[in-house]
């Protein structure tokens, strides 16, 4: 099926109007893999394509409570805190951007629209509002081991099924980021008072 051409009536004489409210046909469904000449079956991409999309949909919710928590970060360590976890999100981003990007190298279609990442995604929806800062942070640990525990099952099956690229990634980039990350905001939980008195 076409989209018919908008005819010369419809377009300023130079020609830079822009066709507006323009509508497709859906030319791949998510959930399918096209062929691609990567040396991996249709099964594997397949397998490693849903794999990635959950860990994608994850890693986008997680982005998105790193930069709300940045917002609303209080208390003595405010600047600190409101620091590191927009230098977190940022490489959360990075990860988001590479994730999707193998999903694509795969054959597959990334999962993209937020409403579609809200129905995939493991992690809690937290309140609208503002919770105290160590709430926060126990979030976000939450939202972590829920990544690193999809990641290291993943990790082992695509292993299994020879996808080196999809274990390489979750392994050395999205296992690796999330683990540094926790420890960061873990010791930011303990109980040691901020001055000695």
């Amino acid at each position: 099926m076409n989209t018919p051409k908008p005819s010369a009536a419809d377009h300023s004489s130079d020609g830079s109007q822009p066709w507006l409210h323009q509508r497709g046909r859906v030319i791949q469904e998510f959930g399918t893999v096209k062929q691609f000449p990567v040396a991996l079956t249709m099964e594997t991409r397949l397998y490693s394509s849903q794999r990635l999309n959950k860990v994608l949909a994850d890693t986008r919710i997680l982005h998105d409570l790193y930069k709300k928590y940045h917002w609303l970060m209080r208390g003595a360590t405010f600047y600190q805190l409101h620091l590191l976890l927009d230098k977190h999100a940022g490489e959360q981003l990075e990860l988001v951007d590479t994730i999707a990007e193998r999903v694509q190298t795969l054959g597959g279609v990334a999962v993209g629209d937020p409403r579609h990442v809200a129905e995939i995604t493991s992690v809690p929806r937290p309140p609208d509002g503002v919770e105290e800062v160590p709430a926060m942070l126990s979030r976000l640990l939450e939202a972590h081991e829920l990544i690193l525990t999809e990641c290291h099952d993943a990790a082992a099956r695509t292993q299994e099924m020879g996808d080196d690229g999809t274990n390489d990634l979750l392994v050395s980039e999205v296992v690796r980021t999330n683990e540094l990350q926790a420890w960061f905001l873990a010791e930011h939980l303990v109980d040691t008072p901020l001055v000695r008195v």
